[in-house]
């Protein structure tokens, strides 16, 4: 039976492993030789819950709770749990490539860890819980906007099969927080929520990076034994050659992550080195996006639009980039250069490796590799660069047309998949017809039988995402008190490869309304 959240005990291993602030007032200050922080979240004045994730509940053996009591209390922050230690953590980052010193949890704050059904042990953080000594002098609120796109996306990036942390619960605080959502002077108060995050662990790159920087060496060593021993047993050691295989093992985990991001065109949108997690899940669900038009150059972050570091086309070159300043915050612990550029190089190879595996499967081939296999891929990308093309669209309808001959114009998922306005030119028509031609041509000799094919491209290519615009109508609805839309939407996402009656408008292009509004064309780091 699921247990009340109220009645749980909870545990602390990271408190009782890594040395805290002997400082504990809540204030902002430059914080040394800790881990982290202690710190209560601050109550809030009516906390009710909107949403609650019923699958990862039954993972947690946790019950639903009801819209208000003991249990969303502990949601908002406004109790504590028997065994809940609350801590905002240390951190630092590389922030748009540029180090910025200390940053840490400036609207996060750790509650504990619960121990599941299973025997797995998960953290349970609150996002918008308050200021804490790393907010730099914000007020360490969330916003309704934010916390729902966050819990959306969690739930959505889970079932799309994409390795992610989750989150349990969306609840409103009955209080307002002022924002400026593009940082241009026209602040308003807006609905306050705090989103109940889980996973094994939100422990960073930046965690490593403030120790190294900071030349705490032994306090290096001992977050490295931690994270190594709660969550890389198979890497314990001591020795530099252990660590090593353990950077290699987080290289390995985190290319995985970014070959999934690529294949359903999700766009991180803040690839900071204090948003990459240690355990290569995706982490901090900010100013994200969905990659729609085909274009590898669009990021969703409009602090980001004119340098566009962290489009979609560069996660995976920034994916090394951010690893490679993690091995520099290591190189204390392993001394050999040469030892961290072996993991560097199993993210690569591990990266190429399984996106072109994927690659495979979206296109319902058993492998790339054949003579012709790049030219047909890069033909491919390039066609649909051409004009505005919805590349999730194209490949779930190529999908339906996968082992069907066509004699239309044009393939039948170029034309499901051409936004309003987008017109090829008869030598643009004539490069679709011929490279579908050769596709289905590949398809016909690769081995696999019409079943197998079609069941890879199904399971490759997700019909329904929560695309930017979905979510602001969902974020519309619930800043009325209407969450309804949401419910709807949730309901669709967490089945996102299967077919559902009455859905089509989940799985349509982005409306033309759509396409400048602020929340769903681009957004900003502000919460």
């Amino acid at each position: 039976m699921n247990r009340d959240l109220a009645h749980v005990e909870f545990e602390a291993s990271v408190v009782a492993a890594l040395p805290g602030d002997a400082d504990d007032s809540n204030r902002p200050r430059a914080v040394a030789d800790a881990a982290y922080t202690f710190v209560m979240p601050t109550p809030v004045a009516a906390p009710r819950l909107l949403a609650w994730s019923d699958d990862l509940g039954a993972t947690l053996g946790l019950a639903r709770p009801a819209v208000t009591g003991p249990a969303v209390e502990i949601l908002a922050g406004n109790a504590l749990a028997a065994g809940m230690r609350p801590y905002a953590a240390r951190y630092g980052g590389h922030q748009f490539g540029n180090w910025a010193g200390q940053l840490g949890d400036g609207r996060a704050i750790t509650l504990g860890e619960l121990i599941t059904p299973a025997g797995e042990r998960q953290e349970l953080q609150l996002k918008g819980a308050g200021p804490t000594p790393y907010s730099r002098f914000a007020d360490g609120r969330a916003v309704l906007r934010s916390s729902l796109r966050e819990f959306l996306c969690s739930e959505a990036m889970h079932h799309l099969g994409v390795p992610t942390t989750r989150a349990l619960s969306l609840v409103a605080s009955g209080e307002k927080v002022v924002r400026d959502m593009f940082y241009d002077g026209n602040a308003q108060a807006e609905p306050g929520a705090i989103v109940c995050r889980v996973a094994p662990s939100f422990i960073r790159f930046g965690n490593f990076e403030i120790h190294s920087a900071s030349e705490e060496v032994e306090l290096l060593r001992r977050l490295a034994d931690h994270v190594i021993a709660t969550h890389y047993p198979d890497h314990r050691g001591g020795a530099p050659r252990a660590y090593a295989r353990w950077f290699g093992e987080i290289c390995r985990r985190t290319a995985v992550m970014i070959a999934h991001w690529m294949r359903v065109g999700f766009v991180h949108g803040v690839m900071n080195t204090d948003n990459m997690s240690i355990l290569g899940v995706t982490l901090d669900y900010g100013p994200y996006g969905w990659l729609e038009g085909y274009d590898p150059a669009w990021t969703p972050n409009t602090t980001d639009a004119s340098g566009r570091r962290y489009a979609y086309g560069n996660q995976a070159q920034i994916g090394m980039w951010n690893l490679a300043r993690l091995a520099g915050a290591l190189l204390p612990l392993i001394g050999d250069k040469e030892l961290l550029q072996e993991g560097l190089e199993r993210y690569r190879s591990t990266y190429t490796e399984t996106w072109r595996a994927m690659l495979a499967e979206k296109l319902g081939l058993e492998a790339l590799g054949r003579e012709g296999d790049e030219a047909l891929i890069d033909e491919l990308f390039a066609l649909l660069a051409i004009v505005e093309t919805d590349m999730p669209i194209f490949f779930r309808t190529l999908d339906a047309a996968a082992l069907e001959a066509t004699d239309e114009s044009l393939p039948r998922p170029v034309v499901a998949a051409l936004y309003d306005g987008a017109v090829l030119d008869a030598a643009q028509r004539e490069r679709w017809r011929g490279w579908f031609r050769r596709w289905q041509e590949r398809g016909a000799t690769c081995g696999l039988d019409v079943g197998e094919r079609r069941r890879r491209m199904q399971a490759a290519n997700p019909l329904y995402l929560p695309r930017n615009y979905l979510a602001q109508q969902a974020i519309d609805a619930a800043t009325e008190g209407d969450l309804a839309p949401l419910q709807r939407l949730l309901q669709v996402i967490r089945h996102p490869y299967e077919a559902r009656d009455g859905c089509e408008s989940f799985a349509a292009r982005r409306p033309e309304w759509a396409r400048h509004r602020a929340g769903c064309s681009a957004l900003s780091c502000s919460s």
